[in-house]
């Protein structure tokens, strides 16, 4: 699961990260279709209470300043959308700058499971929102940049989100970083902040690194030198087993 600084999820196609735009139009519908299509599709067999996340998923954003949602005013809406079956083992996948390449590789193999493959993940993938302290309803004019605020809306969701998915994560799990820029690894991303001090050595038996670069480079970093050199420092302060591959076909 995954991460960029603050979250790659959260860039908007726009692809400036400060840029100020608005929610993103029709949420309700996106997010209620999307909450209906994983019941059907993703995790057939399983009900979950669309209308009833809607609700407190605004409950959480309107009605307040857009750098004023926190990750605890989201818990009424994880409540009810917790993940009602167990992600197999050995499955997880997180990932730092390597977003292209995370959705080509998970879509190809069908076999890896990522933070947006959780029914959040889902839900709220490459959407913006936020709400407006005078008025009962979402911002569609403007919004701050994702990275303006540690408390901005969207930035809250995803760290919550990703906390629960690397709580969950077991087994024998893969993290993918670029090698193909300086910083692969930052302890400031939702991987490094988040998700790494969410994963329980009592239940991943071993943590799997891909270093991967764009195939005519650059070249910047690797399992040798660089930031995952202090990814793995850490993995050993924690007492997590760990490998290590670059490039690994």
């Amino acid at each position: 699961m995954i991460s960029v600084v603050w979250l790659a999820v959260l860039l908007l196609c726009a692809g400036r990260p400060g840029a100020e735009l608005g929610t993103t139009p029709n949420i309700k519908h996106i997010v209620m279709g999307r909450c209906y299509e994983y019941s059907t599709l993703v995790n057939p067999g399983v009900r979950y209470d669309c209308e009833s996340i809607w609700r407190h998923f605004e409950e959480a954003v309107c009605c307040q300043t857009p750098c004023n949602t926190t990750v605890e005013d989201y818990r009424h809406m994880f409540y009810a959308m917790a993940q009602a079956w167990a992600l197999p083992c050995g499955r997880f996948l997180f990932w730092s700058k390597t977003k292209t390449f995370v959705q080509t590789f998970v879509a190809a193999l069908r076999y890896f499971w990522t933070l947006e493959d959780t029914l959040a993940g889902y839900m709220f993938n490459d959407l913006l929102w936020c709400g407006q302290e005078d008025n009962d309803g979402f911002d569609f004019g403007s919004c701050p940049g994702w990275s303006a605020c540690e408390r901005h809306p969207v930035y809250s969701l995803w760290r919550r989100a990703s906390q629960n998915f690397a709580e969950m994560a077991c087994g024998n799990v893969t993290v993918l970083l670029n090698g193909s820029v300086v910083d692969a690894f930052n302890r400031e991303s939702m991987f490094g902040s988040v998700e790494l001090d969410s994963l329980d050595p009592c239940r991943v038996d071993h943590v799997n690194i891909k270093v991967v670069t764009d195939r005519e480079g650059p070249f910047m970093e690797s399992c040798s030198r660089g930031s995952v050199l202090d990814l793995i420092e850490i993995l050993r302060t924690r007492g997590f087993r760990w490998t290590c591959a670059d490039n690994d076909r």
